[in-house]
């Protein structure tokens, strides 16, 4: 009995890994862009691209631990992403990260992210499951809560490349002592359905990849369209990104088209369509989309806030975030305790309205000068809420379903939370580089004191995106571009007030989603059920 906890502590070091990873990036945004001679847009495609994988093929990860044993697929996962960390901390460029970090470690955490949640499940039952998924929730708040500072005492006074190193050593401890988790039986007769996993990767990729490109092709008004042969690739005029997006969600209709049929004839479907039926089940899953959506969102905006705006570093960006962390770990306890005396719906829209409430006190706190008070408290009560339905989500889903689909419903967690979390860098980095390039553009041409030449110049250069960067970047690049003092003193003015209100922008779609948002909650259950 002395080893009862053993399993779920490993099983929570892994998930505390696999959410590390995003917000550590985050945090260093600027000085892994700067290290690897990229830009901030490079490093949104990157951890937008890590989201994304981990989303398109979360599902056939899910299924493929059905047909290996989850602890099998757990073991190779780990070992995937323990490799491909260490070659992230050896990146020397934004190609090789892209390619370690965000397409191979991701292709590694599909195997590792829906064994945790069958393992626990499998290992534990009654009042102690609801105790081993508490712990998962609290690791998944603990890696998000932390991260930030981590990731900034290590960037500042090291390398952020430390960071995946120390990812590569604890992945390897992981693996001494995984021999412990039991398993059940593998089902070898498990079939793989490779059309559905084509479909369902092939769809997520499109919307995704639509959305990310938005910022520089256009929604539907086509603005840089990509070119072949010199001829720009717009179809009727429309922008390609709209056909993306309609593209992804045919597609998406035909895979659960398809999800349906194997349903129906006794086939192997990557998801039972059917399982989405469970009001609970759904609910959970719609909320934990809404969920890291805002989470994502806000640790994208609030570093290029704080960064490039104001210019901290990443150890004062990390230190910024710290009241987010107390608020998660405090009410991620608090939540699980709660769950014994209230209903995982009441305590899950407390979480909602902590997250909208919290956002409203950091947007208004998005000045020239920060105002710490409401940022403070702002980012406080966003952890709260955070912590709050991370101590809910995770339980609710696996109760709603028999242990036999504990699996599947793994899979459905990491696909919904990486869609969330995906969805969350892609749309609200588009958003605002789309208000930055109209707001500086409209700004400049509004200004007398710039002639018509720089006005011209101006737009042409918007066309193909405005890059983010601080004020004193902006000013040396005109000045290297041939500007006068005068004129490069006007435009770094008016692109940081640009920059800034496009900001406020993004933080308030945020803010206005996370309302929304609670109308996802309203088939949680009233009280979570003990699970057999």
């Amino acid at each position: 009995m002395k080893n009862k906890w053993l399993v779920i502590i490993i099983l929570a070091v892994s998930q505390f890994v696999m959410i590390l990873d995003s917000t550590v990036m985050n945090v260093s945004i600027s000085n892994v862009a700067k290290d690897l001679g990229t830009t901030i847009s490079g490093m949104q495609a990157a951890i937008t691209l890590y989201a994304l994988t981990m989303a398109a093929f979360m599902l056939t990860g899910g299924k493929i631990g059905d047909k290996w044993g989850r602890r099998k697929a757990f073991v190779i996962g780990s070992v995937v992403y323990g490799i491909c960390s260490f070659i992230t901390a050896l990146s020397p460029n934004l190609s090789v990260l892209l390619f370690g970090w965000s397409l191979i470690e991701g292709l590694g955490a599909i195997l590792v992210i829906p064994a945790i949640a069958a393992l626990a499940a499998i290992n534990y039952s009654g009042k102690d499951r609801v105790i081993a998924f508490s712990i998962l929730g609290a690791a998944t708040g603990m890696a998000a809560a932390i991260g930030p500072l981590i990731g900034g005492l290590v960037t500042s006074y090291f390398t952020w490349r430390y960071v995946f190193l120390a990812e590569t050593i604890i992945m390897i401890i992981v693996l001494l002592v995984a021999s412990k988790i039991s398993d059940r039986k593998a089902d070898k007769n498990t079939v793989i359905d490779i059309p559905s996993s084509i479909l369902s990767a092939g769809g997520m990729a499109m919307l995704v990849f639509g959305v990310l490109q938005s910022k520089t092709w256009g929604w539907v008004t086509p603005l840089a369209s990509p070119t072949i042969n010199g001829k720009e690739i717009e179809p009727f005029g429309i922008s390609l990104v709209a056909y993306l997006i309609l593209a992804g969600v045919l597609v998406l209709w035909f895979f659960f088209r398809r999800q349906k049929k194997l349903e129906a004839i006794g086939g192997s479907p990557l998801v039972k369509v059917s399982l989405l039926s469970i009001p609970a089940l759904r609910s959970s899953l719609s909320v934990l989309l809404g969920q890291y959506f805002t989470i994502a969102a806000l640790f994208f905006v609030v570093p290029v806030y704080l960064q490039t705006i104001l210019g901290y570093d990443a150890l004062q960006t990390g230190i910024k975030l710290l009241p987010l962390s107390f608020g998660l770990v405090a009410f991620s306890v608090l939540g699980s305790r709660l769950s014994i005396v209230r209903s995982a719906r009441n305590i899950a829209r407390w979480g909602q309205v902590g997250l909208s409430v919290g956002l409203f006190f950091i947007l208004a706190s998005i000045q020239p000068d920060l105002n710490s008070v409401f940022f403070w408290i702002g980012m406080f009560i966003v952890g709260a809420g955070f912590g709050l339905l991370a101590s809910q989500l995770g339980n609710v889903s696996m109760s709603a379903v028999d242990k036999k689909d504990t699996a599947v419903v793994g899979g459905l967690q990491g696909t919904f939370q990486n869609l969330g979390t995906s969805f969350g860098t892609a749309i609200v980095g588009s958003v605002f580089m789309l208000m930055l390039s109209s707001g500086f553009v409209s700004a400049v041409n509004s200004n007398q004191d710039l002639s018509s030449t720089v006005k011209t110049q101006i737009s042409g250069v918007a066309q193909t995106g405005v890059q983010i960067v601080s004020e004193d970047q902006a000013k040396q690049a005109v000045i290297d571009n041939g500007g006068s003092e005068d004129t490069a003193e006007t435009l770094a003015s008016t692109y940081e007030d640009a920059q800034l209100a496009a900001l406020q922008q993004a933080m308030f779609v945020v803010f206005a989603l996370s309302i929304v948002s609670l109308l996802l909650s309203r088939s949680l259950p009233a009280q979570v059920p003990q699970p057999a």
